[in-house]
């Protein structure tokens, strides 16, 4: 998804039913521990019977208007027993009517609990069942539900006037149009979305349009095929006056075409407008299968919805967006890749998803309007530095409004990228992990530490630090210089403070630094960074008249300090001391027991979770302590610290 602002849809704080859990993180002053299982609207108890059954198949028909959010139809859930199974649990919005739940064909009772749905059951580990759903009424909208409310829309586009009726269901919204399981854990392996419409307008979904039929009382059905593992959040419709106007994309190495269908407002200028944006959407396709691999959906088609938003949302196979400009198309079309073929496992590590959909417009820009593409990643800097703290890793991940921040998720999520990219220092490894992770993870999850995993595989570095100051971390550094010329040596002193001080003292990636000499030309220098001030002799590096520019290609967000020449800086030696701000870990990686030392006196606290984000146990400790990791699998952990005096630190521990 790609915001212009803050979406309407998603400016609530975090949810009710985990206020007390937030409240005690709050006193505690940690970061939230993180699960995968997380809901906005089901208790963990609940949670854990939908997690009892594994979701195949779900067949929705529906019938929809562009006049109004009124719907009703039938959905078909097909799904396997992961152990026995005494109540079946899925969700439906509570104003939503269920007329009739049928279990294996036959009407079963049922009972309702706000947004759960139960059936009661009798089933078997490996059992396969059918729960049939029909159902009416009215979805929600933000003044009945105001924790929601986005599900299903309806609106007239401001600019074109058409009246349009489409799902949005991203991050917790399926549930208000659809009776569905919602986990981002349990992808469906395919889905049919048949939409009855009045005749006068088209239906938009995902997968193949196999069948327009005219049922001769004033409606259509349009019948949609979609043979791909999709998570729930991504099955669509959207209903309007639609013309279609194809194009095809023609990928190297693709003996095919590939259907780009597109679903434009019918209205004379609307497609006069976008035309050559629209067209344009093959040439993004056919670059992005060059560096992430063939485009995950090529067997059924890409396409494009219009409905009256600010942006976009990603829905497999068929975008609904509000308009077309190129950064916008290639952010939604790159989120085929990251965030619909391979999808964030936790809303925790949406970075997964719109780091990486952000980054995509840069890499378009790069390849296809070069001039534009470093003021692209320069705005996304600006926007960063509008504050001075905030981690790309999401601490609430209930809280939409925070998931889809756009400094932090969006343009903070790209320009890390562009850091990690900038520290591995090989292309070639860099895209060559892009590919791997598409490869690895196809129609499955995953989470920031997994990217993390395939760039060290690739670029055979260790990328902890940087990814416990850059995704785990906040902030962000400013760096000042001071030089002095002995001779044809060049003095340097390297100095940084850190915007979050308290979280993440200092960023150690490496760091170019830009000089002008006398009679020579300017030369460009990487230093490796480890600690708050670094220092450096240089030899032969004739006069130095000047520092031109610190990391002037805009590799690292930051800030530019004071950079000076100073007549007495005399450096004896290259200098590269450890931060006396350092926690240290030993032995790290590790098997059995491991020793925490703190960098100076005081009363700590350390919280332990597991690979996946899930809280272990927590402990208090005075200056060193020692844990047991012996019964733990093998794993990144995260340890997150904090002090008496306000301070926090989250550290990472690998466990052989």
């Amino acid at each position: 998804m790609k915001i212009r602002s803050i979406l309407l849809l998603y400016i609530l704080l975090s949810l009710t039913s985990y206020s007390q859990e937030s409240k005690h993180q709050s006193c505690s002053n940690f970061k939230s521990a993180l699960f995968y299982n997380k809901s906005a609207t089901l208790p963990p108890n609940q949670i854990a019977h939908t997690e009892k059954y594994d979701v195949k198949f779900y067949k929705l028909d529906l019938n929809v208007t562009h006049l109004s959010t009124a719907i009703s139809g039938i959905v078909e859930m097909q799904a396997n027993a992961r152990t026995g199974i005494d109540t079946i649990v899925y969700e439906l919005f509570p104003d939503l009517v269920i007329s009739q739940i049928k279990l294996n064909g036959s009407v079963v009772p049922f009972f309702r609990n706000q947004s759960a749905v139960k059936v009661p059951a009798n089933l078997g580990s490996g059992t396969t069942f059918t729960v049939t759903t029909t159902y009416s009424g009215n979805p929600p909208t933000a003044a009945t539900n105001p924790l929601g409310g986005a599900g299903l829309t309806n609106a007239s586009s401001p600019t074109w006037g058409n009246q349009v009726t489409w799902s949005l269901s991203e991050p917790f919204s399926a549930y208000e149009w659809w009776p569905c399981k919602q986990s981002l854990r349990d992808k469906i392996d395919s889905v049919d979305v048949n939409i009855t419409v009045p005749t006068i307008c088209k239906a938009g979904s995902n997968g193949i349009l196999k069948n327009i039929i005219n049922l001769g009382n004033g409606n259509t059905r349009y019948e949609w095929k979609h043979r791909r593992p999709i998570v729930h959040y991504l099955i669509s419709v959207a209903v309007a006056k639609y013309l279609e106007y194809n194009v095809f994309a023609h990928p190297a190495g693709f003996s095919d075409s590939i259907l780009i269908q597109n679903y434009i407002y019918d209205n004379p200028a609307t497609l006069t407008t976008f035309k050559a944006d629209i067209d344009e959407t093959a040439d993004f396709l056919e670059y992005f299968s060059t560096i992430y691999g063939p485009y995950p959906f090529r067997s059924e088609k890409y396409g494009h919805c219009m409905a009256p938003i600010g942006g976009g949302m990603e829905h497999q196979t068929m975008t609904t967006q509000g308009s077309f400009s190129k950064t916008l198309t290639a952010h939604e079309l790159s989120h085929q890749w990251f965030g619909d073929h391979v999808t964030c496992g936790s809303w925790a590590d949406i970075w997964v998803n719109e780091g990486f959909a952000t980054y995509s417009e840069y890499l378009m820009l790069s390849k296809l309007y070069p001039n534009e593409s470093l003021a692209e990643m320069a705005g996304n800097h600006s926007l960063v530095l509008q504050e001075t703290d905030g981690a790309v890793w999401v601490e609430d991940s209930l809280n939409a409004g925070r998931i889809f921040s756009g400094r932090l998720t969006y343009a903070k999520g790209a320009a890390i990228i562009h850091t990690f990219r900038y520290i591995m220092n090989n292309d070639s490894a860099f895209f060559r992990a892009l590919k791997k992770y598409q490869i690895r993870f196809a129609d499955s999850t995953a989470i920031g530490t997994d990217v993390q995993k395939v760039f060290e595989e690739e670029s055979g570095m260790d990328l902890s630090a940087a990814f416990e100051q850059w995704y785990f971390g906040e902030g962000h550094p400013t760096y000042s210089a001071s030089w002095n010329t002995i001779g044809s040596n060049l003095h340097l002193r390297i100095s940084q403070t850190a915007s979050a001080p308290l979280v993440t003292p200092t960023f150690t990636n490496p760091l170019e630094i830009t000089f002008r000499r006398t009679g020579l030309a300017d030369t460009t220098i990487r230093f490796s960074i480890s600690a708050n001030s670094n220092n450096f002799v240089i030899p032969e590096m004739g006069n130095v008249i000047s520092i031109q520019a610190i990391d002037q290609k805009n590799w690292i967000v930051n800030r530019i300090g004071t950079t000076s020449k100073d007549p007495n800086l005399v450096i004896t030696s290259n200098e590269s001391p450890i931060a006396k701000t350092e926690w240290k870990i030993f032995p790290n990686p590790a098997k059995g027991h491991i020793q925490i030392s703190a960098p100076e006196s005081g009363i700590f606290i350390v919280k332990v979770l597991d690979p996946k984000g899930k809280f272990l146990f927590s402990k208090q400790f005075q200056d060193e302590t020692e844990i047991d990791i012996t019964n733990y699998q093998s794993g990144i952990y995260l340890l997150q610290i904090e002090s008496q005096t306000g301070g926090r630190k989250i550290l990472r521990l690998i466990r052989k």
